[in-house]
């Protein structure tokens, strides 16, 4: 069968599924319907084979066997499938989700931009029709009031015939299709502008909602609510915890084991995306006190520039109205995401409840008694001393244990099973512990595993493989692992229901995936540059009549004694050596300077001059000891 063919054949056992559980009063996607198959063909207890094509009794099976899951009641393991399809489906960043909203917006206004760029309006009525429909526009992009409240509109009119007054719509039409896109988008912002100024300033605001106040009211609502919802469910983690280890202790089998199980899966898997709720909430805060702090600013600057002045150029009040529409355009961003942030909080209690209603506090409040129940801080603080950590053992030599001391960026370390224990997972039967990373995070085959304490540390170092194995065949079992311990490179069918677009996509041969490298020569052909190339027809025809006119030349040689005997001579010569020569030691001499002084040049009383020579040099001797 070709991949064609069995994607074919899969959308059509999906289709069938689905269909055979609206019949029975329950509507399922096929994105759940598609995991379903997936997990069904997984479980090993099923005997399916993947290596092989299925048959028509397999498919019967096979249907039958995802039928009865999606229809099962009371079913912890089944809401948290459904809890994951739910949130990977409706979740995204902030980033993707801000840019689908504005695409969305954008399509939505799409009809109202073309009306208006491919307007060809002449008359006077045409033209204040159009004039009408800019203002619409810039109302609904802006989302400051309703196009249909008669005092937001004349507003809205006014602040547009202030900086585009209608006569300029002939200019406007000659503009191109994208141009007058461009046009509308900035006049938008000015005019979002001058009406946030204008509300500021007490002289109009109608239909402009105070976000900042509304965000910070709603804000902390949202906040406690996570939190609270988020302590609800560490507390039955505790309960269950609890529950596991005295059955593990004494071998008690109330209530059903593997019913405790997934109700602790089901609460971990709700504790996680609380958690990533409760930090978008936390993102959206830091947010809006720097939107609050710009947003200050802003005002302060625009009416240091306006007061009371008649006239200012548009130069300079622009840019900053400009810059308050962004601003306020953010706080609008922040109110959808904390709407979509509070929708799906409350939109994933439902996948809860099954757990709460089979183990219910009539059943578990005996049950408890005399057991200490440890939140996950607790059992982390107590092994968090230097006693509680891995030592170096000779038989570690092949592994590696991380510390924060010894370990840059240790506390982002990509952590295996999101943090949790493969150890207790393992020996425990799908017990989720949080791992102490302070205990030593073990690196094997560039992952990081971390643990609940030193002993648990050392028996899966002993032998990582055969714990990881464990692992993933609990994940067959309870397939709602493989989303909350992100287990998809261990299982190669099974990719996150996000990205999960074409359902025919599923029953396959898992690929055998390896690193590989190959190294190419840079020019692997010789090149072949022919000097004498020509490309114009006329020099090569230039070229070809001088060939033909040589054919008919004789060309001669002459050599003479002197150039028989000639040749070239090459001499080689080593340059001289440069050398130093240096004394022991080093010395010198001062002599006296010569001094002769002449007495008698002055004349005396006597007729004649009579000149004599003195001689006032010193003496050798004389002269060193005054130098001494």
């Amino acid at each position: 069968m070709s991949r064609a063919q069995a994607e074919s054949v899969i959308k059509n056992i999906i289709r069938e599924i689905a269909q055979e559980c609206a019949v029975k009063g329950q509507a399922v996607s096929e994105t759940l319907v598609a995991f379903m198959v997936k997990a069904v063909v997984l479980d090993p207890d099923n005997q399916f084979n993947v290596e092989r094509t299925l048959t028509k009794d397999d498919v019967q099976k096979l249907i039958k066997t995802c039928v009865d899951r999606l229809l099962m009641s009371a079913s912890p393991s089944l809401d948290t499938i459904k809890m994951q399809v739910y949130f990977d489906m409706n979740y995204t960043n902030r980033n993707e989700f801000l840019e689908e909203h504005k695409r969305v917006l954008e399509s939505r206004l799409q009809p109202v931009m073309r009306e208006i760029t491919d307007s060809r309006a002449r008359t006077r009525e045409e033209l204040e029709g159009l004039y009408r429909k800019i203002v619409s526009c810039v109302l609904l992009r802006s989302g400051l009031g309703s196009p249909t409240d008669i005092s937001v509109v004349r507003e809205a009119t006014a602040a547009l015939q202030s900086v585009f007054p209608q006569t300029e719509l002939g200019t406007f039409m000659s503009l191109t299709k994208r141009d007058k896109e461009r046009q509308l988008r900035e006049l938008t912002q000015i005019v979002t502008g001058i009406r946030l100024f204008n509300k500021e300033c007490g002289k109009g605001g109608e239909g402009i909602d105070n976000l900042p106040s509304i965000l910070n009211e709603a804000i902390p609502s949202a906040t406690m609510n996570i939190e609270n919802e988020l302590n609800s469910t560490r507390l039955f983690i505790s309960r269950y915890t609890a529950l596991i280890e005295r059955q593990n202790a004494e071998l008690l089998e109330e209530p059903e084991p593997d019913m405790l199980r997934q109700a602790v899966i089901n609460c971990r898997q709700h504790e996680a995306f609380l958690k990533v709720l409760l930090n978008d909430v936390v993102v959206a805060t830091d947010q809006v006190n720097t939107l609050e702090r710009d947003l200050r600013s802003v005002l302060i600057q625009l009416q240091n520039t306006i007061q009371s002045k008649t006239a200012v150029p548009t130069n300079q009040v622009y840019p900053k109205f400009i810059s308050l529409a962004k601003i306020w355009t953010g706080f609008q961003d922040e109110m959808v995401l904390l709407s979509v942030i509070s929708n799906i909080q409350a939109n994933l209690e439902p996948f809860t409840r099954s757990h709460k209603e089979v183990l219910q506090d009539s059943v578990l409040q005996p049950l408890l008694t005399g057991l200490i129940l440890r939140t996950d801080e607790e059992r982390i603080a107590e092994t968090s001393g230097l006693d509680g950590r891995v030592e170096h053992a000779p038989h570690f030599k092949n592994l590696e244990f991380l510390f924060p001391e010894t370990t840059r960026n240790f506390s982002q370390l990509p952590l295996q099973y999101k943090g949790f224990c493969g150890y207790s997972i393992a020996v425990h039967d799908r017990l989720l512990l949080p791992g102490n990373p302070l205990v030593g995070v073990l690196r094997y085959k560039d992952h990081f595993f971390c643990f609940t304490s030193k002993e648990a540390a050392v028996k899966f170092a002993a032998d990582p493989d055969r714990y990881i194995a464990h692992i993933a065949e609990a994940a067959k079992r309870s397939p709602e692992l493989i989303q909350l311990l992100e287990l998809h490179m261990q299982f190669s069918t099974i990719t996150p229901y996000g990205k999960s677009a074409e359902p025919g996509h599923m029953i396959e041969k898992p690929l055998t995936k390896r690193d590989s490298g190959i190294q190419t020569e840079v020019h692997p052909i010789e090149s072949n540059i022919d000097p004498d190339y020509e490309w114009n027809e006329w020099e090569m025809r230039r070229k070809a009549i001088k060939l033909a006119n040589l054919r008919t030349r004789i060309t001669h040689s002459v050599q003479t004694d002197g150039s028989n005997f000639r040749r070239n001579n090459a001499t080689q010569i080593y340059l001289p050596k440069t050398q130093d020569t240096q004394t022991k030691r080093e010395k010198g001499t001062s002599v006296p300077k010569p001094s002769v002084f002449i007495a008698g040049l002055r004349g005396c009383k006597s007729q004649t001059t009579e000149a004599y020579k003195v001689d006032l040099t010193l003496d050798v001797n004389t002269h060193n000891d005054i130098c001494d």
